[in-house]
């Protein structure tokens, strides 16, 4: 129950960029279920494309965007930001991308202040 609290934490660059990305995801896989039921029957139904085709749309404009925010933040280089953008056009590479991230410290945020206590304050 804490792992899904803390995944709607968007209290830092990389928490929102790992939210969006998920997000991403999860629509495309609505996406692909709707065109599933759209192509796969003979008398196939397209309510499900109608209603994930637009969700999926916004969210991958929104991850661009968040993508980029976070480029600029993080200070990504080009490569791990083309990288990031490349990712939104596969289904589920954000995913892919931002696990990627997470390992190599891309996603890594710079702590700008510490508490008084692990700057060695009060040791005597």
């Amino acid at each position: 129950m804490v792992a899904m609290l803390n995944f709607f934490d968007l209290s830092t660059t990389a928490k929102r960029f790992r939210f969006v990305a998920v997000l991403e995801a999860f629509t495309w896989l609505g996406l692909l279920i709707g065109m599933a039921f759209k192509y796969i029957p003979a008398d196939g139904n397209e309510i499900g494309v109608k209603i994930f085709g637009p969700i999926h749309g916004a969210v991958f404009v929104i991850y661009v965007l968040i993508a980029i925010v976070t480029a600029v933040k993080l200070k990504w280089n080009v490569v791990t930001t083309l990288l990031a953008l490349v990712a939104s056009i596969p289904p589920f590479g954000t995913v892919v991308f931002e696990v990627w991230a997470a390992r190599t410290g891309r996603l890594a945020e710079s702590i700008t202040s510490q508490p008084a206590i692990s700057k060695g304050a009060g040791v005597v």
